[in-house]
């Protein structure tokens, strides 16, 4: 696919920005993205986390929501993301979760701290080391908790993903 911009990927990322523009005019969060898959838009949505009380429902995870039920898979392969900021952390992960093959932005992460969107520190919580994060992160029970790892295992009818 390469990195190679076209006048259509620019109409999808203006789709994407006119979902964030739309969303703050509703009282969601500025950010709007567009899934597109074989030149046509599968899902396209906003951030409603203060809309909703749902604080993973960014706009690129509710387009994959969306595109995902649209579709009935959750293997997006060789679909395309076009969002309004660069992904956080929690929406990158959901992207390569997804398995999206290229992903476009418009705003980057240093724009959004400049609005007071600050990803920067997961992503450095996520350099530290697990004893060294501001949320203790502890190991409990993990004897108990692996015997659905080996049921899993297990399980010959299992759906991979």
């Amino acid at each position: 696919m390469g990195n190679n911009i076209t006048e259509q990927d620019k109409q999808y990322m203006r789709e994407a920005i006119r979902l964030a523009n739309e969303s703050v005019e509703r009282g969601g969060g500025p950010f709007g993205a567009v899934i597109v898959k074989d030149g046509e838009v599968i899902a396209g949505s906003s951030n409603s986390v203060t809309i909703d009380n749902d604080p993973t429902a960014h706009a690129e995870v509710n387009t994959i929501r969306q595109a995902c039920r649209k579709l009935g898979t959750f293997d997006l392969t060789g679909a395309t993301i076009y969002t309004s900021c660069e992904p956080c952390p929690m929406c990158l992960g959901a992207i390569y979760w997804a398995r999206i093959s290229r992903i476009f932005y418009g705003n980057n992460r240093k724009d959004a701290r400049d609005i007071d969107f600050a990803d920067d520190f997961i992503y450095e919580e996520l350099d530290r080391s697990l004893d060294e994060r501001t949320v203790p992160i502890i190991p409990l029970l993990r004897d108990e908790a692996l015997v659905s790892f080996r049921m899993w295992m297990a399980k010959e009818d299992k759906r991979e993903y």
